[in-house]
């Protein structure tokens, strides 16, 4: 598994969330955990885009930051599920009010990020 060789910058609350959010599928898992699905292979179906092992990564540096639990089904094959903690259901408004804001400026945002890949600087 990947080893930091340098330690974050934790000087701020935005520092600090960067670093327990930071992972290109987090913010999805933990809002898919909070919409009832629970079983990794839930969590796939939900985010094709992502590989198992990142997934399962990821979910791991939620599970230490305390975010998400996981409970292990004493059965074969095992069974697991990952719920939110209550530390996990308190950024639940902050990711609800960001896929707002996402949604209030989606064309806008879509033309951005398109322009941004095109390797253009278009102004709108």
């Amino acid at each position: 598994m990947y080893e930091r060789k340098t330690l974050p910058n934790l000087s701020c609350g935005l520092d600090l969330i960067g670093e327990v959010l930071y992972g290109k599928w987090k913010i999805r898992l933990l809002w898919f955990i909070n919409e009832g699905y629970k079983r990794p292979s839930e969590l796939q179906r939900k985010i094709p885009g992502a590989s198992r092992r990142v997934l399962t990564a990821q979910l791991k540096e939620l599970e230490n930051h305390e975010l998400v639990g996981k409970v292990i089904y004493p059965v074969v094959p095992p069974k697991v599920e990952y719920y939110l903690t209550d530390f996990g259901k308190s950024l639940i408004p902050v990711i609800d009010a960001m896929g707002q804001w996402g949604d209030q400026h989606d064309e806008r945002l879509r033309t951005l990020i398109r322009n941004s890949h095109d390797g253009g600087n278009r102004n709108l």
